[in-house]
């Protein structure tokens, strides 16, 4: 068909288009300038320290000014000189990290496979809690979430609702879907319904006494296989699963806020927990679209025990009386953007 096609065109009984003389489709000169100055300001306000956004604007502009020769000239030249830029290493070492998140020594390099997850509990429905709940239903796991009376289990029920919510209205979410999410969700008060589920996450408040008990209790009622994780994000594991016998299926799997939109699970193994229970989750993890990394069981595990030198510097300075405001600006041009 395609030579066919080829000598149709050479004898002229087809038209030959052109498409890069097309502008059919272009606005009139200054009304494209205003939308391509729009999105520069788009792009500086998404990612105020990246270059190569604009570049790609200034490439737009160059053809559409100068003709489309010119713009692809232009694109060429600019893409040489973003490939040697620090950004692009950088973007390239981030591609690459996220790959070598699913490479675990002592854990994906076992032969073991993924077991399947059907059934997942949530113990709170605080922010963190919903938050896991509507990560968990987004991506088509039926969850049972767990309160302690009436009051907080509707009120957690009614954070996953505004969650979805907020997705339909962005456009990212049918009302089908919205309501195919819902129905994947059941409120407890009690533990009998936890018989038939195969990873419970824990994330009340960080209270050892009360994280004790509750593992204590998860160890009765839930299923000899069902995998005992908590959200924790300063608390020690093992002292979390101190008053059980199930060490080897205690482990972390610690979110970030708002969790059903960032990107990041911190999976914190103990010296205890089995090769199999760190690949179920990270099986779960990619299910639910989050990259995730294994960490050791540690002060802070990987992203707070980074922070910290971050937090504590910039409260150094002001202790030495320097303007908070100042500090903040600084932080947020460095690129940090809650500053």
């Amino acid at each position: 068909i395609a030579r066919r096609w080829a000598l149709d065109i050479c004898e002229l009984r087809k038209p030959w288009i052109k498409s890069l003389y097309k502008t059919d489709k272009l606005e009139p000169l200054g009304e494209a300038r205003e939308i391509l100055k729009f999105a520069r300001a788009q792009a500086r306000k998404q990612a105020a320290n990246l270059e190569h956004p604009l570049v790609c604007i200034d490439v737009i502009e160059e053809g559409i000014v100068s003709g489309p020769r010119a713009g692809l000239w232009k694109e060429a030249n600019a893409f040489q000189g973003l490939l040697f830029s620090d950004t692009c290493k950088n973007l390239l070492h981030v591609f690459f990290s996220q790959r070598a998140t699913s490479k675990v020594p002592g854990a994906t390099d076992l032969g073991l496979m993924p077991r399947k997850i059907t059934k997942v509990a949530i113990l709170g429905g605080g922010l963190m809690g919903s938050g896991i709940a509507t990560a968990m239903i987004l991506s088509n796991y039926p969850v049972l979430l767990k309160e302690v009376n009436e009051k907080f289990l509707n009120a957690g029920i009614d954070r996953i609702k505004a969650n979805l919510q907020s997705r339909v209205r962005k456009g990212k979410m049918t009302e089908e879907r919205y309501e195919k999410a819902l129905s994947l969700l059941s409120g407890a008060l009690g533990y009998e319904k936890f018989k038939e589920v195969d990873l419970v996450i824990e994330a009340v408040i960080e209270d050892v006494k009360l994280k004790q008990q509750i593992f204590a209790d998860l160890e009765k009622y839930c299923p000899s296989h069902c995998i005992l994780a908590t959200n924790t994000s300063t608390i020690d594991l093992n002292l979390i699963g101190e008053k059980t016998k199930s060490q080897d299926r205690i482990v972390g799997a610690h979110f970030f806020s708002p969790a059903h939109v960032m990107p990041l699970l911190e999976i914190v193994r103990t010296q205890h927990t089995s090769a199999q229970v760190v690949v179920d989750l990270l099986d779960v993890g990619k299910r639910i679209k989050k990259t995730p990394i294994v960490v050791g069981n540690c002060t802070g595990f990987a992203v707070n025990r980074m922070f910290f030198p971050y937090t504590q510097s910039a409260l150094l300075f002001v202790d030495y009386g320097m303007d908070v405001y100042k500090i903040d600006r600084a932080c947020t041009k460095f690129g940090m953007p809650m500053g």
